[in-house]
């Protein structure tokens, strides 16, 4: 079966690929939605990672007839009120870098000790314009003062994981989908899927 992916992120491509190769079990051929770079991107209007989810799974199921999924993640900062939330992608604005929010990040957590922190991921899954459902996960950890590691992208390579004794910057790929936040919110999905009889 195909499942579409409205994501033009290369690292969240690579995630949802290893994901779909780990908790698949063969079922899944996971593709790009067709052109998506020529598709005029839908306002993120909403106020919740689910609520943006569900708005681009349904804008995006529109151009296609193969189930679609999009997501909508980020990280939640306790001392931050919970920012940078939806707005983790620009947060040191439209045209941010990884380096631009992080650097951000870390300017407005200089001299608090509360360095508590979660990603979180919601996935909506739609069809013809037409939401299927949603599914949400999250990671606790903290943040360190300095990026670490070779791996990742966003903000990973600040995120401290206890259990890893280290980021997910350090983290391998086929480890961090385990128990990161993207990993868990799509085996969700994948669960989901697999549970019906047409695709057993």
């Amino acid at each position: 079966m195909i499942i579409r992916c409205a994501t033009t992120n290369p690292g969240k491509l690579r995630e949802f690929g290893l994901i779909f190769a780990h908790f698949g079990r063969g079922k899944f051929t996971l593709e790009p939605l067709p052109n998506l770079g020529a598709i005029p991107a839908p306002d993120e209007t909403g106020e919740t990672f689910v609520e943006n989810a569900a708005l681009k799974a349904c804008y995006y199921s529109a151009f296609t007839d193969d189930l679609l999924f999009a997501d909508d993640s980020g990280l939640a900062v306790d001392a931050l009120d919970g920012a940078p939330g939806v707005y983790s992608a620009r947060y040191a604005g439209p045209e941010a870098t990884d380096a631009d929010n992080n650097a951000k990040v870390l300017a407005a957590l200089e001299g608090v000790e509360d360095r508590a922190a979660r990603f979180v991921c919601s996935i909506a899954l739609a069809q013809n314009g037409k939401l299927l459902g949603t599914f949400t996960d999250d990671v606790v950890g903290r943040l360190i003062d300095e990026a670490r590691g070779p791996y990742g992208f966003g903000y990973d390579p600040l995120f401290y994981y206890e259990p890893f004794g280290g980021t997910f910057g350090e983290t391998e790929p086929e480890r961090k989908l385990l128990v990161s936040h993207r990993g868990k919110a799509l085996a969700r999905l994948i669960r989901e899927l697999l549970g019906q009889s047409a695709i057993q």
